[in-house]
């Protein structure tokens, strides 16, 4: 079976919309400042963007809100073609381990991950079609360990069931997540060394 290149389903997206002079709204769930630097920078040429901060999955608040502020900063020091805001989604640790319940020793990068996509996709979709935005997707794919293909499966069964376009992406090609290191060094953002929950961390502190 041949692989999706998502990042080419993306760029045909981007170049129908400039041909037909639109500038869409889209909801960008992001998961933190570093991983959205790049995905900001790309998408604000051609979206009215707003940033979805939704990751229940962050196992310390402490850790949640560092993240939080430093999203803010990021967004705030970003000269952006089209303005980009930022909507904070609920921070309910309880519905993370809901779905990760019963996978709680499932390796990093399996069917647990996988479920937090979903759970994250899930409300972002649910929000991009309360508030009418054209388009929803999201920063994970920019990672090297996040499966861009699962991630892009999951937004297109949420797209079909809430109605609202989803945004193929593979933020990581075209050396997107080099990009995201360079522009998180030119604004000092913080980089966290592990996803954000609790079994992320077990597993980077093993490694």
């Amino acid at each position: 079976m041949n692989k999706v290149n998502y990042q080419k389903i993306l760029e045909n997206e981007i170049e129908t919309i400039t041909k037909e002079n639109k500038v869409p709204t889209l909801l960008l769930h992001s998961c933190c400042a570093p991983c959205s630097s790049y995905c900001i920078e790309y998408l604000s040429q051609f979206f009215k963007i707003t940033v979805f901060y939704y990751n229940p999955n962050i196992s310390e608040e402490t850790e949640y809100r560092k993240r939080v502020e430093e999203e803010k900063r990021f967004i705030h020091e970003f000269p952006a073609k089209y303005p980009v805001s930022m909507i904070e989604g609920e921070y309910d640790t309880k519905k993370f381990y809901d779905i990760a319940k019963g996978y709680e020793k499932v390796p990093e990068g399996g069917e647990r991950c996988f479920r937090c996509y979903e759970m994250r996709l899930r409300e972002t979709a649910k929000v991009a079609k309360q508030q009418n935005f054209d388009y929803f997707t999201t920063t994970l794919s920019i990672s090297p360990l996040k499966n861009a293909q699962k991630l892009n499966e999951i937004g297109k069964k949420l797209s079909e069931e809430y109605e609202v376009s989803y945004l193929f992406s593979d933020f990581k090609k075209k050396e997107g997540y080099k990009r995201s290191i360079q522009l998180s060094e030119e604004y000092g953002l913080y980089r966290q060394n592990f996803c954000g929950c609790v079994y992320s961390k077990e597993s980077r502190n093993i490694q």
